[in-house]
């Protein structure tokens, strides 16, 4: 039996660190920093990677990064050198998401699928180029910015006014110091994940985020306000082409650079006349995709975590799946993803039916209460035999947790019953 460190605080950790304990080979499952739904938390930070270290190697624990700060700043190798199981990307492979341009020069010269593009660290020759295009764009930070360094445009005002948030007015910090301005495809959006080991990729449940703040995809990109999977977008023959064009392209053609990828590697893609473009890759498993994903898997994830480290994924089954599906829907705090308050107690958590699992994200405890904790506080999950009653039965649990700032989206899933 070993313990797993679950690294990380918010709905995605919540997720894994719920499926992990259900192995019978993990003893305990730490969580660093955790929140008010996770159990044995620690008070690490995640960006305190001595800490971490320090806590793995005295509990004889596996660990497992959720987010994607602590694998931009070099974890996987800090643990390496240290001779400690990490599951996750190397600092070299997690470029894939930190660096925005980084990604779109290793897909151009990979030839894999995605918009044209142009970088700038000028706003004047920004303004210059965007003047120049007879298309609409999108805007993006360079560097990380939780979720939010993705401004999409529907005017050329609008990415002059991109240009001058993100380059002039620094408010995603030094992570704006360049951008990319690329083709906006417009079409139908998925997340794509697999889980690799350097040489193999095995695809995990496909699935849908809705990003936007309000319903009808209206209003400002989030981190995310609810997922549905699997989707009917990405279908048999789609799901074929994603896997060989973009997935193991990606994987080989990071070997080919002496990068191995091991982890979670996401690929959020836009589906044009039938034909798929990577918007941009994660190097983790996607928040709020996970909840509805981990609820399908009818497999022991830690084994696969495990065979993704020793590079020996080849040798285990397929991953199994429960046919039903499954929806999230986010309680978010109002005023997210601006400014949000914070410390409100939340109640209705006896109430959630079985077919239903709450997971935290923005939460603590305080006194034996529940509070609110952050932008995105809670993604209520449920399983359904089909997509629209998982639909119902998530709304239905949703409709159980009440607190004086909760808001939610009321149309998660709606797009993959009008794909139906």
């Amino acid at each position: 039996m070993v313990n797993v460190l679950v690294v990380g605080s918010g709905g995605r950790e919540h997720a894994l660190s719920w499926k992990l304990s259900q192995s019978n080979k993990v003893e305990t499952v730490f969580t660093a920093p955790g929140n008010g739904g996770t159990q044995n938390n620690v008070q690490i930070d995640v960006n305190d990677l001595d800490g971490l270290a320090n806590f793995a190697q005295k509990n004889n624990c596996f660990t497992v990064v959720g987010p994607e700060d602590p694998l931009a700043a070099g974890i996987v190798d800090k643990f390496n050198k240290l001779n400690l199981k990490i599951f996750g990307p190397s600092q070299k492979a997690a470029q894939l998401e930190s660096s925005k341009i980084w990604a779109k020069n290793f897909m151009k010269r990979n030839n894999i699928p995605t918009a044209r593009f142009e970088i700038f660290d000028d706003a004047q020759k920004a303004r210059d180029y965007v003047a120049s295009l007879d298309y609409n764009v999108v805007v993006k930070a360079d560097g990380l910015a939780a979720g939010k360094g993705v401004i999409v445009c529907n005017s050329t005002d609008e990415a002059f006014s991109a240009i001058q948030t993100i380059l002039i007015k620094k408010t995603f910090g030094d992570a704006g110091n360049r951008i990319i301005i690329e083709e906006r495809i417009d079409g139908i959006e998925a997340s794509y994940i697999a889980l690799s080991d350097g040489d193999v990729a095995i695809p995990m449940a496909s699935s849908q985020d809705h990003k936007r703040i309000f319903d009808n995809d209206e209003g400002p990109n989030t981190g995310g306000m609810g997922a549905y999977s699997p989707t009917p977008i990405v279908d048999e023959k789609l799901a074929k082409i994603i896997q060989e064009e973009i997935i193991e392209k990606t994987i080989n053609a990071m070997k080919n650079e002496g990068i191995l990828f091991k982890g979670f590697l996401y690929a959020g893609i836009m589906i044009r006349d039938g034909q798929p473009y990577v918007l941009e890759y994660n190097v983790r498993m996607g928040d709020p995709e996970c909840q509805p994903i981990t609820m399908r898997m009818d497999f022991d994830l830690y084994d696969y975590f495990v065979a993704s480290v020793n590079g020996t994924l080849s040798s285990l089954p397929p991953a199994l799946w429960k046919s039903q599906s499954a929806v999230c829907v986010v309680l978010a705090s109002k005023g997210y993803p601006e400014s949000y308050s914070k410390n409100d107690e939340i109640t209705g958590f006896d109430s959630i039916p079985n077919n239903a699992f709450v997971f935290h994200a923005g939460t603590k405890k305080s006194d034996g209460k529940i509070l609110s904790n952050g932008g995105r506080v809670l993604g209520v999950t449920a399983l359904g035999d089909t997509l629209d009653s998982a639909i119902t039965n998530a709304y239905v649990a949703a409709e159980k947790i009440s607190w004086s700032q909760k808001y939610n989206r009321k149309d998660i899933g709606q797009k993959g019953l009008s794909y139906l």
